[in-house]
């Protein structure tokens, strides 16, 4: 039947809003990029919709592929990290997951640092070990322990700097060495140096960059954490220079139907621009609480990388402060609370707190503060920690002597020295 535009005109309220033939000009350009939500991508004709390709960025063609706002984003943290490819996950686990999936077969094996992000050391030991994926620890401040425990059946080696909740920063570049020698692929955890603090791609800081260059070969990013800001936001990013190696990834990350909301996507390259600002406030503010603990007697340790004494604060300084007064961290910092005060009265300092609020994750405006079991958490007690509760905490965009006024005031309320 010949469908007459004339006598059977759309319907106004029904067919006529879908297909209304107006069409906004195209020449909109303001601060934020527009948002594109999408699961179906129109084709003009049969004939295009078989020649486009997804893989390369170069047309649409669903939604789960990509959108202009995706993309966008994704080229946004090449620039940030110093990558060329990357992908968007539902977060910063899935990140890290995605990796292991896209790299490692039954009969692999996985190198994983003793203080790495714990849900990362569950994985390995659940999904990836059903699998038929094996796993080790190692000791991630004795490269001489990693290099011991390659194999030719490890496929890959995750690095981590600084550890996870201890604070441990490891020589990184040596690391990378190592891996580089028994040529084994090198996944780095960068969310804390969120690409400002230091260069994944680029870690003699030479500008080379590419083939050549000391780098890692992939880059996982929690976007949760800084890109965000927000502490509203999952999402994380898979970052590579190696096109063959991304394509790998981009593959899997397709057939495991991983995507992300364009919403959450606006809200990322909305807080990007304020990052390095933000990145910078929340160090300096972890500084100055820093600084408060270290001459409070309930302190029996302080774990900051850019502090003297800290684990592998040389470390620190080698790549992050190429000169004096430089260097970045994150505004991420751990207390050793002395042996004498129990759990209990730890986790009162903890509840007593006013402004910093219990919570997971960190970046986003408001302090946080957890107590952690780490004798849970690694193989064994580590020799550079001193007995006692470790505290993490993580800092806001608060006024620092707020903050310090806030802890002071638990410390004499649950924690008092004798």
């Amino acid at each position: 039947m010949q469908y007459d535009t004339q006598r059977d005109a759309p319907h106004p309220h029904t067919t006529g809003l879908i297909h209304h033939p107006y069409k906004p000009p195209g020449d909109f350009q303001a601060p934020q990029p527009g948002v594109f939500k999408a699961s179906t991508v129109y084709f003009p004709t049969v004939a295009d919709m078989r020649r486009r390709e997804w893989k390369d960025k170069s047309a649409y063609t669903y939604g789960l592929h990509g959108t202009p706002t995706t993309y966008m984003l994704e080229e946004r943290l090449c620039s940030l990290e110093g990558g060329l490819q990357c992908v968007l996950v539902p977060s910063g686990l899935a990140a890290l997951a995605l990796v292991a999936l896209a790299v490692l077969k039954t009969g692999d094996e996985v190198l994983i640092p003793d203080n790495a992000y714990g849900p990362n050391k569950a994985l390995a030991e659940g999904e990836l070990r059903h699998f038929g994926i094996t796993h080790r620890y190692y000791d991630p401040m004795n490269p001489d322990d990693l290099s011991s425990q390659i194999t030719p059946r490890t496929r890959l080696v995750w690095l981590e700097a600084p550890g996870s909740v201890s604070m441990e920063f490891p020589d990184l570049p040596e690391m990378v060495r190592r891996c580089r020698e028994r040529g084994v692929l090198c996944a780095l955890d960068n969310t804390w140096g969120a690409g400002l603090a230091f260069k994944p791609f680029d870690l003699l800081a030479d500008g080379a960059g590419g083939e050549g260059s000391l780098a890692v070969d992939i880059s996982a990013h929690a976007l949760t954490k800084y890109p965000s800001g927000g502490g509203d936001v999952l999402m994380g990013s898979v970052i590579t220079r190696d096109p063959a190696l991304h394509l790998q990834i981009k593959l899997c990350h397709m057939r495991l139907g991983l995507g992300v909301a364009a919403n959450d996507a606006e809200a990322v390259l909305r807080s990007l621009p304020s990052m390095d600002l933000r990145y910078k406030a929340h160090d300096q503010t972890a500084r100055a609480l820093a600084a408060w603990w270290q001459a409070q007697p309930q302190c029996a340790q302080l774990m900051h990388p850019a502090f003297a004494g800290a684990p592998g604060h040389a470390h620190w300084q080698a790549l992050c402060e190429r000169e004096p007064g430089t260097g970045l961290a994150a505004g991420l910092f751990s207390v050793m609370i002395d042996a004498r005060f129990s759990q209990a009265q730890v986790d009162a300092f903890c509840d007593g707190l006013q402004l910093f609020k219990i919570g997971y994750s960190w970046g986003g405006p408001v302090s946080l503060v957890v107590p952690y079991d780490i004798a849970s958490m690694r193989q064994s007690w580590p020799v550079h920690l001193k007995p006692g509760t470790l505290v993490r905490f993580s800092t806001g965009l608060e006024f620092a002597k707020d903050l310090i006024s806030d802890l002071g005031q638990s410390l004499r309320a649950h924690l008092p020295w004798p």
